[in-house]
């Protein structure tokens, strides 16, 4: 279906309709609320760097929603890109302080995982694992055969001295030879019973701003919010032989052990020694 066979319409993909911007609103803006404004803008080249750049003017709770991204970004300054309508694109704008130290604003991204997770689980019925620090997993196969692959990604990024702008790109739809990498995966071809994006977006913004919130009541101590303990839960990485590909083109093998209070992976290696791990890129060596 073409744009201009949609004439009148501004559907280009029955089975993908674009999201209700209204009725989102109207469910997730709350005054008193994390929410404070939600914008869905048709294509753009990355959320991310466009909320980050209006960081300066808006309060916290800003949330920008793409249909289309031309330029998303994952870790590393990896490209990010699906079909219009495919999946979520959406950035959000936090401010942690002055109830969180900025030594521990590194676990937002960890957080942001915890809240996709669930989210994805109660609104597709999908099963979900993270792969530190910060992609989301799901199972892809039949009785042939399963294996393990990227169906979503977060990227955190300070905005000014006091702000976070968190990314969230998450594949719903995406056919096999849509995918932008072999190998990655979708909530579609993980069988979700659902691909409706208005009440996933709505599940991942309503455990986002749950997990935000008991973490900052907590002064962001990841004990005591429980984050630290639902992010162990769900990791795929933790009891498995990983490869870490570290800064300087140094590599790191070993056991993945541990989270550290810091969100560190702690990796146990040959000889018994052990690193804890704060940037970095892993390969699971071997299935959990």
């Amino acid at each position: 279906m073409t744009e201009q066979n949609a004439a009148g319409s501004r559907w280009t993909d029955l089975e993908r309709p674009p999201l209700n911007t209204t009725a989102l609103r109207r469910g997730l803006i709350v005054p008193g609320r994390l929410w404070t404004s939600l914008d869905v803008v048709t294509a753009t080249g990355s959320t991310n760097s466009d909320l980050a750049a209006r960081a300066g003017t808006l309060p916290e709770g800003a949330v920008l929603v793409a249909e289309e991204q031309t330029r998303g970004r994952g870790r590393l300054d990896r490209a990010w890109s699906a079909p219009a309508r495919s999946g979520l694109f959406l950035s959000v704008l936090l401010r942690p302080g002055p109830d969180v130290p900025v030594e521990r604003w590194g676990w937002l991204p960890l957080l942001t995982g915890v809240a996709v997770a669930t989210a994805v689980a109660r609104a597709a019925g999908v099963d979900t694992a993270l792969k530190w620090p910060n992609d989301l997993l799901v199972t892809v196969g039949g009785a042939a055969g399963k294996e393990e692959r990227k169906a979503g990604g977060i990227l955190a990024e300070r905005a000014g001295d006091d702000a976070v702008v968190v990314g969230i790109g998450l594949n719903v739809s995406l056919t096999e030879s849509e995918l932008p990498v072999p190998g990655a995966g979708s909530l579609a071809l993980a069988n979700a019973v659902s691909l409706d994006r208005d009440p996933l977006l709505r599940a991942v913004l309503r455990g986002l701003e749950r997990w935000y919130g008991a973490w900052r009541d907590a002064g962001g101590d990841p004990a005591a919010s429980g984050l630290q303990e639902a992010y162990v839960a769900g990791c795929a990485t933790l009891g498995r032989a990983v490869r870490v590909e570290l800064p300087g083109e140094r590599q790191l093998v070993g056991d993945a052990v541990a989270i550290d209070g810091d969100g560190r992976l702690v990796v146990a290696t040959e000889g018994g020694g052990r690193e804890s791990v704060g940037a970095g890129d892993v390969v699971h060596v071997r299935a959990g």
